[in-house]
C-alpha cells in the first residue's frame, strides 16, 4: 500500500487518543535519550545512530507488542528481532542481515509447532537489505504464509560511507516485498500515529508476513546533523551533545509512560530436558553401515522420543539422509533450500528453548553459513549442526562437495561441542547427546559405508575417547575419528600380522572437547609416539588438536597425517590412499618413526 492510501485508510479508522500519541512521542524522545546518555558514558558521542527509528520502536514496544514486561523470557510474549543483545532480544546479530532470518524461525515455530497468538517483529535497516540472506528469508516467510510475521524496513537512506543505492525511494522498497509475496505498508516513520495504524492493519493480514517500509531520517530532531552524509561514527563535541539532549528533553511534554498489553497465555507446556531414546541401538557389530544413513535413522528415532524436535534441510535430504525423519515426521521437517536461510531459521526455532532443532547438509557448504553460525554462538543459542559428506572419502563426487576445513571452522567457535562418530552406535549416541546439550554441537559424518565396531551398551559420553585396541606391547599410539579410525584399525591388523608391531588405536568420538587425558596416557604407555590421521586439513583439525593437548607434556611426539592441497575426485576406495591417509600410509608412517 503506497504512503497515501496508509493515510487514507487510517483516516477512515478510529482515531487514536492524541493524549496516548503525546506520550509515544515523549516516549521516542526518551529513548533518543537513553541511547545518547549510553553511547556518551561509554566515551562514544556518535548520537545520530539511535534516532531514526526512536517512532518506530515506541510504538512497537508500549503500544503494539504484547509482553509481560517482568518476565521478558516468557513464551506468550510477543518477539523482537534487532541487531543489538537486550534480555527480550533472544539473538545478537550485528548489521549482518540475519535478523530476519532468526525471525523467521521464530515465527515458525509460533504459527506450526507452538499454534500461538504471540508475533514476531524484524526491525531491518536499510542497509542491512542490501544483505541476501534478508531475501532469502523474505521468501521463506512467503514461502510458508508466515502471518505472525512483521518486517519493518527502516528507510534513512544513509550507510557507514554514504548513501544507500535506492536513497529514500520507498516505492522500490514496496515493490521488492510485494514482489516476495508480502503485504506491504510505506508509512512515514517519524508519524507515530500512522505507524499504529498501520501495524493495526498488519495485525489483520491473514496468509502472508508483512512488511512495513518506514521512510525515516538518521539523527531526526538534531539540528545540523539530521539526514546528514558522512557524520556516521564521528564523534561530537560534549558541548553539542549537550546542546542536543537539552533541545530533544524540551520536547517532552508529559511524564505519563504506557505499560505494554498482557500477552495470551495459549504456548503450551514443553519439555525437552533429559530426551531419551525408546530403545537402544539396532545394530550388530561387522554391520556395514554409513554414519550418515544412521545419522538419519538416529534424527527418526529421536523424533519418536520427543515431539518438540525439529529438522531442517538445506535441498539435501536425499544425501543426508534427513528424508528418513521427513516421512516419520513430515510436519517437523522445514525445508530451507540454502544454507545460510537455515541456519538463521534454526536459530530462531530454538531461541526460548521452544524446539530440539537440528539441520542437516553437506559439512562443505556450511562455510558460507559461517557468520550465522558464530553468531549464534555469540547469542548462546542451542542448535546442533550436521555436515556429511566430508573429506575426501566421498570419492568421484566434486571436490567443491569435500570438506576439509570443517574441523577448523567449528573448533573457533565458542563452546561448541564437535562430534566425529566412527560407526553406526557412536552415530546415534552423538545424536542423542547433542539434543540433551547446551550451546551448539557439530557432527561430522561421513558418505562411506564403515563397519559397526561398538555393541549396543557401548557408553559414550561428551570428551571422553575410546581405546577401542590395546594390548601391553603396543609400541606407537593411533588416534582417528571417522574414516580414519577404521584405516587405523586396518593398519594395526596388517602390522601384527606381517611384522609382529603392536600399536595402540584411540577414537576420539569428540573433537572438542578433546580427551587429553586418554590421549596422553596413552602416549606416554606407548613410547611418546603418537600419529594423528584425519580426513581433513592438516590446518585446525585433529592433528592440531592432540598437538595443543599434548602440548605442556615433555617428551611425547606427534606426527600429523592429513590431506595435503587441494582435493579432486577419484575412484572409490582410491581417494584415501591417494591422499596419503589409508590403512598403508599409516603401516608406512608406523614403520618408518619405530625405525628412527
Amino acid at each position: 500500500m503506497a504512503e497515501q492510501e496508509a493515510s487514507g485508510t487510517m483516516a477512515e479508522e478510529a482515531k487514536i487518543d492524541e493524549d496516548i500519541l503525546q506520550v509515544l512521542r515523549d516516549m521516542a524522545n526518551r529513548l533518543r535519550l537513553h541511547a545518547i546518555r549510553t553511547l556518551c558514558a561509554s566515551g562514544f558521542r556518535h548520537p545520530i545512530l539511535c534516532s531514526s527509528a526512536s517512532e518506530i520502536m515506541s510504538v512497537l514496544l508500549f503500544y503494539i507488542m504484547r509482553y509481560k514486561l517482568t518476565d521478558p523470557e516468557n513464551p506468550n510474549n510477543d518477539r523482537f528481532v534487532l541487531s543489538k543483545r537486550l534480555s527480550f532480544v533472544n539473538v545478537a546479530t550485528g548489521w549482518l542481515g540475519q535478523g530476519l532470518g532468526i525471525a523467521c524461525g521464530m515465527a515458525y515455530t509460533g504459527r506450526y509447532f507452538d499454534k500461538a497468538s504471540y508475533r514476531v517483529f524484524c526491525l531491518i535497516g536499510d542497509g542491512e537489505s542490501s544483505e541476501g540472506s534478508v531475501w532469502e528469508a523474505m521468501a521463506f516467510a512467503s514461502h510458508y504464509s508466515l502471518d505472525n510475521l512483521v518486517a519493518i524496513f527502516d528507510v534513512n537512506h544513509l550507510c557507514h560511507s554514504g548513501t544507500q543505492p535506492f536513497e529514500h525511494c520507498v516505492d522500490l522498497f514496496q515493490k521488492r516485498c510485494e514482489a516476495f509475496g508480502w503485504s506491504t505498508f510505506v508509512v512515514d516513520g517519524r508519524d507515530v500515529e500512522a505507524l499504529c495504524h498501520v501495524f493495526q492493519q498488519a495485525a489483520q493480514v491473514k496468509s502472508k508476513p508483512t512488511a512495513v517500509v518506514a521512510k525515516t531520517f538518521r539523527g531526526h530532531g538534531m539540528p545540523h546533523v539530521e539526514d546528514a552524509e558522512n557524520c556516521h561514527e564521528r564523534s561530537m563535541p560534549k558541548e553539542r551533545v549537550e546542546t542536543i539532549i537539552k533541545l530533544i528533553e524540551s520536547q517532552i511534554q508529559t511524564k505519563k509512560k504506557l505499560n505494554p498489553k498482557p500477552p495470551v497465555e495459549d504456548s503450551p507446556q514443553i519439555n525437552i530436558t533429559d530426551i531419551e531414546m525408546t530403545s537402544p541401538p539396532a545394530y550388530n557389530v561387522g554391520d556395514m553401515i554409513a554414519t550418515r544413513k544412521a545419522c538419519g535413522l538416529a534424527l527418526a528415532k529421536l523424533g519418536r522420543a520427543n515431539d518438540r524436535v525439529v529438522v531442517l534441510d538445506g535441498d539435501s535430504k536425499n544425501s543426508t539422509f534427513s528424508d528418513i525423519f521427513k516421512k516419520e515426521h513430515p510436519e517437523h521437517f522445514v525445508e530451507c533450500s540454502s544454507e545460510q536461510s537455515m541456519v538463521s531459521v534454526a536459530l530462531g526455532c530454538a531461541t526460548r528453548g521452544r524446539m530440539v532443532t537440528f539441520l542437516c547438509t553437506f559439512a562443505a557448504f556450511l562455510t558460507r553459513a559461517f557468520d550465522q553460525i558464530r553468531m549464534g554462538a555469540i547469542s548462546r543459542t542451542s542448535i546442533n549442526l550436521i555436515g556429511s559428506h566430508c573429506g575426501v572419502s566421498i570419492g568421484e563426487d566434486s571436490p567443491s562437495q569435500m570438506a576439509l576445513e570443517d574441523l577448523a571452522m567449528f573448533r573457533t567457535v565458542p563452546n561448541c561441542t564437535i562430534f566425529y562418530p566412527s560407526d553406526a552406535i557412536s552415530t546415534e549416541h552423538a545424536v542423542l547427546l547433542a539434543a540433551n546439550t547446551k550451546g551448539m554441537c557439530y557432527i561430522r559424518i561421513s558418505r562411506p559405508e564403515t563397519a559397526v565396531i561398538y555393541t549396543p551398551d557401548e557408553i559414550f559420553e561428551i570428551g571422553r575417547a575410546k581405546v577401542v585396541r590395546n594390548s601391553v606391547n603396543d609400541r606407537l599410539t593411533v588416534v582417528g575419528a571417522g574414516v580414519t579410525l577404521h584405516e587405523a584399525l586396518a593398519a594395526a591388523d596388517d602390522l601384527s600380522k606381517q611384522e609382529d608391531i603392536s600399536i595402540r588405536v584411540i577414537d576420539l568420538f569428540t573433537v572438542k572437547p578433546l580427551d587429553a587425558a586418554t590421549v596422553i596416557s596413552n602416549a606416554k604407555a606407548t613410547g611418546g609416539q603418537i600419529i594423528t590421521v584425519e580426513d581433513h586439513s592438516s590446518e585446525g583439525g585433529i592433528g592440531e588438536a592432540v598437538c595443543a593437548a599434548v602440548s605442556m607434556v615433555p617428551d611425547i611426539l606427534v606426527h600429523q597425517l592429513a590431506v595435503p592441497g587441494a582435493p579432486r575426485s577419484e575412484k572409490p576406495n582410491e581417494p584415501l590412499s591417494m591422499f596419503g591417509i589409508s590403512a598403508r600410509q599409516i603401516t608406512v608412517a608406523v614403520k618408518c618413526i619405530l625405525m628412527n
